[in-house]
């Protein structure tokens, strides 16, 4: 399969969900396998404090505790194990599931429970049909940005100024995808060892 360099990437510091809906978009257009391969996963939880690993602004074996993290999910009908795309790690790019839940995710087992990871996953092509963001979580009650946006204008839709709300909320009956527990999505996708 056909991928991009990660240099070769889109990509603005803690925009991941933008970073991953203009991966989606490259895919679209280059790739040599469908659309429908790809998942966007919005990892989050009830709390907005999930741990990762293994991120480019963590520092040594410490975690960052983001309030939401987004990454792209490769899994090919037949082919070789699902692959993780995220922009953020320091792990190869694209990383083989196994690896990137052993060492990105690890396990919730040993973690207090507010801080277990949760993940709502939607297809690719719905994600970019329906994802729209005014970046407006990104700025200050004075008005100025927590973080440089990017470059380019806001990923909008007609039909609404922002619902990145509804990607990170954790509740299954509202927004799109299905929502899962980390070992629930992980049995899903079929790894044996599957983090509890």
């Amino acid at each position: 399969m056909k991928t991009p360099r990660r240099e070769d990437c889109v990509y603005t510091s803690c925009y991941c969900e933008e970073n991953v809906w203009q991966l989606c978009s490259w895919f679209r257009s280059e790739a040599e396998v469908p659309l429908q391969e790809f998942q966007v996963l919005f990892i989050s939880n009830h709390h907005r404090t999930v741990p990762l690993w293994k991120q480019r602004s963590g520092r040594g074996d410490f975690p960052v505790v983001w309030d939401y993290h987004v990454v792209l999910l490769w899994s090919g009908p037949g082919g070789p194990e699902p692959l993780v795309f995220d922009l953020d790690s320091v792990l190869d790019f694209p990383c083989s599931l196994r690896e990137y839940s052993a060492l990105a995710l690890r396990s919730d087992k040993e973690l207090n429970p507010q801080y277990h990871r949760m993940i709502r996953s939607i297809p690719a092509d719905l994600f970019l049909q329906k994802f729209s963001s005014d970046r407006s979580h990104m700025k200050k009650p004075d008005g100025s940005w927590s973080m440089p946006p990017p470059a380019y204008p806001p990923i909008q839709t007609p039909e609404t100024g922002s619902n990145l709300d509804l990607f990170i909320q954790m509740d299954q009956d509202q927004g799109l995808g299905r929502v899962h527990s980390l070992r629930e999505f992980m049995i899903r996708v079929n790894l044996d060892h599957a983090p509890s």
